[in-house]
């Protein structure tokens, strides 16, 4: 069975409908600008090397596995893998991880 594998500092996200109310509500004022993306982080990868010291790495820290996300339609990559649609995106593009208030 194959599967992906982010690289770097990218997080891959199984994206969830908009019809679906898994954590109730969530608002987006719409400004004539696209809605931002929901999806659940399926896999993060190991971080990107510091800038200051290449023999360091950064790793990803916003997001974990199993966390729902908000990430921008513009930028993130959207990817056909085996027959389901996946998106692509670095960590510094998660606009907000979805909390549960309990």
């Amino acid at each position: 069975m194959k599967q992906l594998q982010p690289t770097n500092d990218r997080i891959l996200l199984k994206p969830i409908d908009e019809g679906e109310q898994m954590y109730g509500n969530i608002v987006v004022p719409d400004m004539g600008k696209e809605k931002p993306e929901l999806g659940e982080v399926l896999a993060v990868g190991p971080g990107r090397q510091s800038e200051l010291d290449p023999s360091k790495l950064i790793t990803i820290r916003s997001c974990k596995v199993g966390d729902i996300v908000m990430v921008p339609k513009i930028g993130t990559l959207r990817v056909d893998f085996e027959g389901q649609e996946y998106y692509l995106a670095q960590d510094r593009e998660v606009l907000a991880v979805i909390k549960d208030k309990n």
